[in-house]
């Protein structure tokens, strides 16, 4: 599992008709994290994407 913790900026992997984009952690929980899209077709909006779908820290807050 990767280890993410609030205000990270991680990768989500493409899904559906969405490609893969920026997201910034809000809170994290077992499955899944909240939080906000900064890029893509979705960039702004509040979102809970499932644990699986994170491919990496682009940025981490600490």
């Amino acid at each position: 599992m990767i280890d993410v913790h609030p205000n990270d900026i991680v990768i989500i992997a493409a899904f559906d008709d969405v490609p893969e984009h920026l997201f910034r952690v809000e809170e994290v929980y077992d499955d899944c994290i909240t939080g906000q899209a900064l890029t893509g077709p979705l960039a702004g909006e509040y979102g809970e994407p499932p644990i699986e779908l994170i491919l990496g820290v682009h940025h981490s807050a600490d």
